[in-house]
């Protein structure tokens, strides 16, 4: 437990400002590396499962994926727009199975070719395109602020299942996938995510309005809107991307459980590996920036 609070009070001012104030180039530098460390966890999985996966070209092909992302359009318009992130990613989805299909034939046993290539256009899929979500909703209006939002969100929730969960849970959510999750800890995670991660987004002008005047922020990255927010809206995202979050713990619980291992890597003390970690963000990103992008779109 001593090392799980060390290394989360390390890392979250760390997460915080490169959220908050790192320049785009270094935000999707960090979030690439991220993104490879976890491929590489989730292709170490992968051999539990018998499947030996084709690991140099899928790190290649996710490298190769953000630095697409971080190539500046200039214009005065955002470095990676909403269109041009659609574009991307569409064409990286659609190209990645052929892609690795056709590595895979040069293979002695062709019979190791599809699990191979399907082991790495999920890794593509579930882990890089996810967090190449989180690179462009960081250059949507209030980005910075929204990722926050979903930080809190996913931190808060998953502290309070934890703890509820093991001084009070008696009801087990899913027992043959992940024994220690209760449904007393998951209903705490969602209030605990409404107080907590609601209330981020409730008083985002006058949060927005500190973090600006502290110089964490620019004015493009908060929240101005001199009007009251509605609740109810609030309320509804942050319940989904609590249940989003939950589920995507759950997936890699489902992922660990057929591997026959407990945390997917040791990288990170008392949390497991970086797939531990961003889990739940792995599910709930894609529903924000959805969210994020439909606003833009009204």
């Amino acid at each position: 437990m001593l090392k799980r609070i060390l290394t989360a009070l390390a890392l979250i001012p760390l997460v915080v400002l490169l959220i908050l104030r790192a320049p785009f180039w270094l935000v999707t530098m960090v979030t690439a590396i991220v993104a490879l460390l976890t491929i590489a966890e989730f292709l170490q999985l992968t051999r539990s499962y018998g499947v030996e996966p084709i690991a140099r070209p899928t790190y290649g092909f996710a490298a190769l994926f953000f630095m697409l992302l971080m190539m500046n359009t200039g214009g005065g318009k955002p470095l990676l727009s909403t269109d041009q992130f659609v574009v991307t990613a569409a064409f990286a989805s659609a190209i990645a199975p052929f892609l690795f299909l056709t590595i895979a034939m040069r293979r002695g046993d062709l019979s190791t070719g599809y699990p191979a290539a399907a082991a790495s256009t999920f890794a593509f899929v579930y882990v890089a395109l996810p967090l190449g979500l989180l690179v462009q909703l960081r250059e949507q209006y209030a980005g910075a602020l929204l990722i926050l939002y979903l930080l809190l969100v996913v931190w808060s929730g998953d502290i309070f299942a934890y703890f509820v969960g093991k001084a009070i849970g008696r009801h087990l959510m899913s027992p043959r996938v992940s024994p220690k999750k209760t449904w007393e800890g998951a209903i705490a995670s969602v209030i605990a995510s409404v107080a907590i991660g609601g209330s981020l987004l409730y008083y985002a002008a006058p949060v927005s309005a500190a973090l600006l005047r502290w110089g964490l922020i620019e004015r493009k990255d908060g929240v101005f809107n001199l009007e009251p927010p509605v609740i109810l809206p609030i309320l509804m995202l942050t319940i989904i991307l609590n249940i989003a979050a939950q589920l995507g713990d759950l997936v890699e619980s489902l992922i660990k459980r057929g591997a026959g291992v407990k945390d997917s890597g040791t990288l990170l003390p008392g949390h497991g590996g970086m797939l531990d970690r961003i889990d739940a963000l792995l599910f709930a990103a894609p529903v924000l920036w959805l969210y994020a992008s439909w606003r833009v779109l009204q």
